[in-house]
């Protein structure tokens, strides 16, 4: 292997690379980027037995062949050198990367070919476009829903599934809080399964990071899941999971009951006020207390929180509400939280219980629903010693 290519062509797509590999664990073939200089450029390869991502990129090739290099080390190097070209050769005798800049000159083991696996290919047949930034913003929405234990299977994932009114529904669920953002893409409905894909939460990290703001083409394989670029250049996979999904209309359905209460309150005044509660809760009481008892008539209900060592604290809100709940606790953290992931001026909380499901919804997020469970109101009291 002999080629010479711009830094500034290729460091991106290393980095890129660098960030799926793990950085010390694992066998010696998973933490090495593999190079594979062919056909006027150079591939970029990694994988850390589940991810993987390609890379394609221009370079003047004078031999080509393959090579894989200890992974964080090769890309550490050529992000610290200065822009400009770069020549790669495989020194057949020495068993060597030798990397060239000018006057620079560098040695780096290789690993035996015969480790090299092949990657998995773009299925181009059937592929829809989707809008990068798009499928950024709904794993942001959903993910934070997610479990994030491996050991509880289709909770940690994330579900794609075809909805009702040729809408897809994305969910995310950890036992006590679930997301759901409807969308509609005709392409991407025709494609899913009627059950749906699962998306295991701890891969979708890194496929937010490789996603930028432009179109990326999608597919789905028998086991894959496939993105590449709009351009062809890069290609990124990852596994689908095939665990039974919950089924979460039980609880959507008790949003809809008649003896529902419901709370409408502004988002970031009431995101303000819960951030100064927070301080006062405590590892034993970790939630904000709503007092609706008697003040929604009058436009306001008080919000409270308190903790043995921290003291108390109490704030009201412009609100309105109606409904029979008198008083009702959330985690407050939790809250800020979901409240973050709303655009609407003013949330309406739709409380079937006081210690039932919540569900949060906005006008301005009118395809977006978060449900949260409250928490068991326990009256606290505190002693004090006294002489006696």
């Amino acid at each position: 292997m002999f080629l010479r290519i711009q830094k500034e062509d290729v460091i991106e797509g290393l980095q890129k690379a660098a960030s799926i590999i793990p950085a010390k664990t694992g066998a010696a073939y998973l933490r090495s980027i593999w190079l594979k200089a062919e056909n006027g450029s150079l591939s970029v390869l990694a994988t850390d037995s589940n991810i993987e991502f390609r890379g394609s990129y221009a370079a003047e090739i004078e031999q080509p062949g393959l090579a894989g290099v200890q992974g964080r080390a090769f890309v550490d190097l050529l992000r610290k050198l200065p822009g400009g070209q770069i020549t790669l050769k495989l020194d057949g005798e020495s068993g060597n990367l030798l990397i060239e800049q000018g006057r620079r000159k560098y040695k780096l083991p290789v690993n035996d070919p015969v480790w090299f696996q092949n990657f998995s290919e773009f299925p181009a047949d059937g592929s829809v476009m989707w809008s990068g930034d798009y499928l950024q913003e709904l794993i942001d929405r959903i993910a934070f829903c997610i479990s994030d234990e491996d050991a509880v299977e289709a909770i940690a994932c994330l579900s794609l599934k075809p909805g009702a009114q040729n809408a897809i529904e994305a969910c995310g669920l950890n036992g006590h809080q679930f997301a759901m953002l409807r969308f509609t893409h005709d392409e991407l409905m025709a494609m899913l399964p009627p059950e749906g894909i699962l998306i295991q939460k701890k891969y979708l990290g890194e496929l937010k990071k490789w996603l930028g703001t432009d179109e990326v083409e999608l597919n789905i394989s028998e086991k894959r899941l496939h993105f590449r670029t709009g351009d062809g250049k890069e290609t990124f996979s990852l596994p689908l999971s095939y665990y039974q999904y919950p089924d979460y209309m039980n609880f959507l359905a008790k949003l809809s009951a008649d003896s529902v209460s419901r709370l409408e309150l502004p988002r970031k005044d009431a995101m303000d006020a819960l951030d100064r509660l927070l301080i006062f809760n405590t590892d034993s009481n970790r939630c904000t207390y709503f007092d609706l008892d008697g003040n929604g008539g009058a436009g306001e209900v008080m919000l409270s929180a308190q903790g043995q060592d921290v003291g108390s604290a109490t704030e009201t809100l412009e609100a309105t509400y109606s409904g029979d709940i008198k008083k009702i606790a959330f985690p407050t953290r939790n809250l800020i939280e979901i409240m973050g992931h709303y655009r609407s001026e003013r949330l309406g909380l739709t409380l079937t219980g006081s210690e039932g499901p919540c569900g949060l919804s906005g006008s301005d997020d009118s395809e977006y629903t978060v449900i949260i469970m409250p928490m068991k109101i326990v009256e606290e009291t505190y002693y004090s010693e006294e002489e006696v």
